[in-house]
Parts: C-alpha cells; sequence; structure tokens
C-alpha cells in the first residue's frame, strides 16, 4: 500500500494511483479553493453589512432612527395642491376594483385624481375600474392607445400624457405625482405624509409592508422579512448619508416638476413622459434620476397616532415560480440594465450604495457555490467516517474567517427576527429565521435566470411586461387588515 499527500498535504492510505484517490485529491481541490472563494466574499459582505449595521445602531442610539409618530387626524387634512394618482392596470379584473375603492375612502381630498391606466383589450379591468370608480369625479380612467400588454412604464407614460392634457385644458397644474399599483392597500396618512415631504423634497418613498398570507408562509412571507429589513434599515441609512434612493414604485411621490424636468432629460422617447418604457425597473431607475437631476429624495418612515407602520401594503408573490420569476425582473433591470443605462456615479458613497445594489448576480453565484461547499464538506466527512479517504483539516486562519463570518450570521438572523417579529409578533420572527435558506434559493435562480435573460437581449427581443398575477387585494379581506 502505498502512502500519497493531496494537494492540501494531508496523507492518505491506499493502491497508489487509483482512481478512487485520484478522484477524491481533486475532490479535496475544489472544496478548499470553494472554501477560499465563499470566505472572501463572506467576508467582504460581513463588513459591508457591518458597515450599514453600525451606522444604523448610531442613528438609533441618537434618536434619529425611530419613526416618527403623525398626530391624530392628519390623514383629513387636505393637500396643498393637486396630487395625481398613477396606476397602471393590464389584467387585473380581480384587484383593480378594491384598490379604487379602498383609495377612495381612506384619501378623502379634493384634490386627488386618480388615473387608472388599462387597455381596450383588457375589457374586464376596464369594466372594474368604471364600476369601481362610480360616479366620483376624482377618478380618470385612461385606455391606451395600442393594445396591451406594453410596459409597465409605457402605460405610465400615456397616464403623465393625460394628465398634461388634462392640466392645458383646465389651466390648473398639478403639485405632484404618486405611483402605486393595482394590488396595492394605501394607508389613510400616506397622502397627506408624500405631499407635506413634498414641501423639502423632489421625491418621497414610503415603506412597503408585504402582507402575510397563511397558505403561502415560505414564499411570499421571504418578501415580509427582506422588505421589513431593507425599509426599517438599509434605506433610512441611505437616506441618512443622502445617497440616491431607488423608487419601489407603490406609495413613492414626485414634485410636477422634477417630473416634468426628468421627461426633458431624454430617457424616454422624446415627448412620451419621464418613464423608460425599455427599462425592466423604471421606478428605481425614476428614484436614482431625481438625485442625478440635481434632486433630493427623502425616506419617510413614519407611524400613525396608534402606533401602525404608513406604509403601503400588498401581497407578493405565493408561488415559487412567480417569485423567481418577479426577482429575475428586478435583478435584471436593476444589475445589468441599470449598469448600461445609469452607469456610475463618482461619488464615494454612490458608489457604495450601487454596487449594493447590482449585486445580486454575484450573490446568487457565492450562495450557489456556498452550497456546493456544503455538500463537499458532507461527502469528505462521510468519506473520513467510513475509512473511504482521510480528511485534509481546514487550515487555521481559514478556520477563524469561518467563525467570524458564522458570528455574523448569527448577527444578521438576529437581526430579520427583530424586525419581522416587530411587525407580525414573534412567530413570525422564528419563520424569518428559517425561511433564509428559501430565499437563498431563490436569490440563486432569479440571478442565473437575470443573467440567461440578459444574454438573450442582446437577440434583439422587445421588452414585454412580465407582470405578477394578482387574484386578491388586502382591503377585500374579511375581517380587514389592521396595524
Amino acid at each position: 500500500m502505498g502512502v500519497q499527500k493531496n494537494v492540501l498535504g494531508s496523507r492518505v492510505t491506499g493502491a497508489g494511483g487509483s482512481w478512487l484517490e485520484v478522484g477524491f485529491e481533486w475532490l479535496l481541490f475544489v472544496r478548499y479553493e470553494a472554501l477560499l472563494f465563499v470566505c472572501f466574499w463572506f467576508t467582504v459582505a460581513t463588513i459591508d453589512g457591518l458597515a450599514v449595521d453600525g451606522r444604523w445602531l448610531w442613528l438609533r442610539l441618537t434618536g434619529r432612527g425611530h419613526a416618527m409618530r403623525m398626530s391624530p387626524g392628519v390623514e383629513a387634512l387636505e393637500l396643498n395642491g393637486r396630487a395625481a394618482v398613477f396606476v397602471p392596470a393590464w389584467q387585473e379584473a380581480e384587484v383593480i376594483g378594491p384598490m379604487i375603492a379602498h383609495t377612495l375612502r381612506a384619501w378623502s381630498q379634493r384634490e386627488l385624481r386618480l388615473y387608472i391606466g388599462c387597455y381596450g383589450n383588457d375589457v374586464a379591468t376596464v369594466a372594474a375600474a368604471i364600476a369601481a370608480a362610480g360616479k366620483d369625479p376624482r377618478v380618470r380612467i385612461v385606455v391606451h392607445g395600442v393594445e396591451g400588454p406594453t410596459t409597465k412604464a409605457d402605460c405610465l407614460n400615456r397616464l403623465y400624457r393625460a394628465l398634461c392634457s388634462d392640466e392645458a385644458r383646465s389651466g390648473v397644474r398639478f403639485r405632484s405625482v404618486v405611483l402605486h399599483d393595482a394590488e396595492d392597500m394605501v394607508h389613510p396618512a400616506g397622502l397627506v405624509a408624500i405631499d407635506r415631504a413634498l414641501d423639502y423634497a423632489d421625491y418621497v418613498q414610503l415603506p412597503v409592508r408585504p402582507e402575510l398570507q397563511p397558505h403561502s408562509r415560505w414564499v411570499a412571507g421571504h418578501y415580509a422579512d427582506e422588505f421589513l429589513e431593507a425599509h426599517t434599515k438599509d434605506l433610512v441609512v441611505r437616506d441618512n448619508l443622502r445617497a440616491a434612493l431607488p423608487a419601489a414604485g407603490v406609495g413613492c411621490g414626485f414634485s410636477r416638476i422634477m417630473l416634468e424636468k426628468l421627461s426633458r432629460m431624454g430617457r424616454a422617447s422624446v415627448g412620451q413622459g419621464p418613464f423608460a418604457a425599455e427599462c425592466l425597473t423604471e421606478d428605481y431607475e425614476l428614484g436614482v434620476l431625481v438625485t442625478r437631476a440635481g434632486g433630493k429624495g427623502r425616506f419617510l418612515r413614519l407611524r400613525d397616532s396608534e402606533g401602525a407602520l404608513i406604509a403601503t401594503r400588498s401581497f407578493f408573490p405565493a408561488g415559487f415560480d412567480e417569485a423567481v420569476r418577479q426577482k429575475t425582473r428586478w435583478i435584471h433591470g436593476i444589475a445589468f440594465q441599470g449598469w448600461e443605462r445609469l452607469g456610475w456615479h463618482l461619488r464615494p458613497v454612490e458608489v457604495w450604495m450601487t454596487v449594493r445594489d447590482r449585486r445580486g448576480p454575484l450573490t446568487a453565484m457565492i450562495l450557489a457555490i456556498a452550497y456546493v461547499q456544503i455538500f463537499l464538506e458532507g461527502v469528505v466527512l462521510l468519506a473520513g467516517a467510513s475509512g473511504v479517504h482521510a480528511s485534509a483539516p481546514i487550515p487555521p486562519h481559514v478556520a477563524v474567517i469561518l467563525k467570524v463570518n458564522f458570528l455574523f450570521f448569527g448577527w444578521r438572523a438576529a437581526l430579520r427576527y427583530a424586525f419581522t417579529a416587530r411587525e407580525y409578533g414573534k412567530l413570525e420572527g422564528l419563520r424569518a429565521v428559517l425561511r433564509i435558506p428559501i430565499a437563498n434559493i431563490i436569490a440563486i435562480i432569479s440571478g442565473t435566470r437575470a443573467f440567461a435573460n440578459y444574454l438573450r437581449s442582446f437577440s434583439g427581443d422587445p421588452v414585454r411586461w412580465d407582470k405578477t398575477v394578482h387574484d386578491a387585494h388586502p382591503a377585500a379581506l374579511n375581517p380587514p387588515v389592521v396595524g
């Protein structure tokens, strides 16, 4: 029996040069290289995460990271000017009616105008919108001149042109434009909060609060975990650093002057509007462009007089495939199209935040290799326990890095529990920790598909509205959703 050494210097015994030994030598080599790769990028992520967490904790300790509480009766205040709410709707017959009805009840202001964008070949949605609007003069249903679907941005541009026409006819100029989706449930104080904040900002974003779905605790639930962490900590830090704030596409308000300025910047076709029809994440791009155009974006984290978060509530995809499709679109639009269309800003804090925004494909690769690494560790341990092959020890310096990363993972899991438990209860906080692997798997598949879609885009295929299908609205629940 010969004695050999593998690439890490461990001693193995057996028939010299057998295929089994050679195979294990290569397996140990791949295991070690994968371990180094994962450790390096996890360490980078640890440093990045601790920088954000440290800033957030400092804001909390100094009293600037807490959600301000609004006074009772704020939701009934009148607006400082006319506000348009844009709602693009393609195949939204199941939810557009409850959305319109609830919005009109929650926002009773006289200066509100609700613009609903529909398509002539989507009769069901048009009919549902007309029925919900009734005789309320604050609703304006706009039917697109082309058959749908085009893109969400194209539909928004059609609404923008309708707004411009209304201004020309009436001689009354709008003060603000608020974006919402057909599945959104607005907070009664949300419109006034946006209206007042636009006194000192050009763009305002309210938090998004995904609604829990009992039949999809693990897939739909992971949206709640991610949005709560992002809108409790990440965007609070971003706002404090005065970095560009990406718009979520819902619960965000823009000054009319800023939208007109963006419309002239040429991101969309001349004369079409401020939204880039060829972009998959036109909302993200619009928020960033406000800062690029010299404007000011602000993130508003507020609570009403009863302590409920002033946020946009909605149901997110409950199925695994639907969640992957949605996140694929986000990664494609932000990481790949964002790099092409927006480039890079030289301000250091902008570079940092832009890298965080566009890390989706890299994160998918790192997570995939990490799971492969876990599998390889299992194979090596099994081989050592069965006496088939002696495992190679992990070098001490790598072991130290692993321990540090495991400690940071525990910190991240604790934060995820805390954020989710704060809004949904302790049991849901525990589920949030258990949902981390599911969120990782969705991220891996979405990042891979986004890269494949990006490569296919070079063939010149037109961008289509790859929308999420909605069949329920939070406002239609019985009993109603409360804070």
